[in-house]
């Protein structure tokens, strides 16, 4: 049985953790109302699940960018590989308008190049290419590539070189671009 105190009139009893979860709960109403008033006022943005994912996976439509890069590694049997220079990737997975400096176990050669380009929505994927010096083909090449989450960086391996005459050749390069 709960009596009530001296302090309190009968019947007006009420526990105080009744009263402190009444004065909470009045408080949150306050709050929620204040919110509301304030949401009222200055528009939020609030951007669609989709959108957020569409932003945060890599796609064709995303790496469509102009590109510098540097590439340097071995060629086995050949030599050391280094190469400077810049492309562009469009929105269809092509690779247009390379053009880079490059210089194979000593030998310089203004090259061009072109080629197409794949990327899956978890960033990874493949670059083929065509590389002239001139109009003599050098060699066909194909890398695994990588671009990170904002797509602004990009970094590839060559996982196949092959001379106009049909010789796989085995490497040891690397590639690092950025999106200019």
């Amino acid at each position: 049985m709960i009596m009530a105190t001296h302090s309190q009139a009968p019947g007006d009893f009420e526990p105080r953790w009744n009263r402190t979860e009444r004065e909470h709960s009045n408080r949150r109403a306050s709050t929620l109302c204040g919110l509301a008033t304030t949401l009222a006022t200055f528009p939020i943005l609030i951007m669609p699940p989709a959108a957020q994912a569409e932003e945060s996976s890599c796609s064709l439509s995303r790496a469509a960018a102009n590109w510098t890069f540097t590439d340097s590694g071995t060629v086995i049997g050949v030599g050391a590989r280094a190469a400077l220079g810049k492309f562009t990737l469009n929105a269809a997975g092509s690779l247009l308008n390379g053009v880079a400096t490059s210089s194979l176990n000593g030998a310089i050669a203004e090259e061009t190049f072109y080629g197409t380009y794949t990327v899956k929505s978890d960033c990874t994927g493949t670059m083929t290419g065509e590389i002239f010096s001139g109009d003599t083909e050098l060699f066909a090449v194909t890398l695994s590539i990588i671009f990170d989450k904002k797509m602004e960086h990009l970094h590839g391996l060559f996982t196949s070189i092959v001379t106009p005459g049909g010789a796989s050749r085995p490497s040891v390069i690397a590639l690092d671009g950025r999106r200019e």
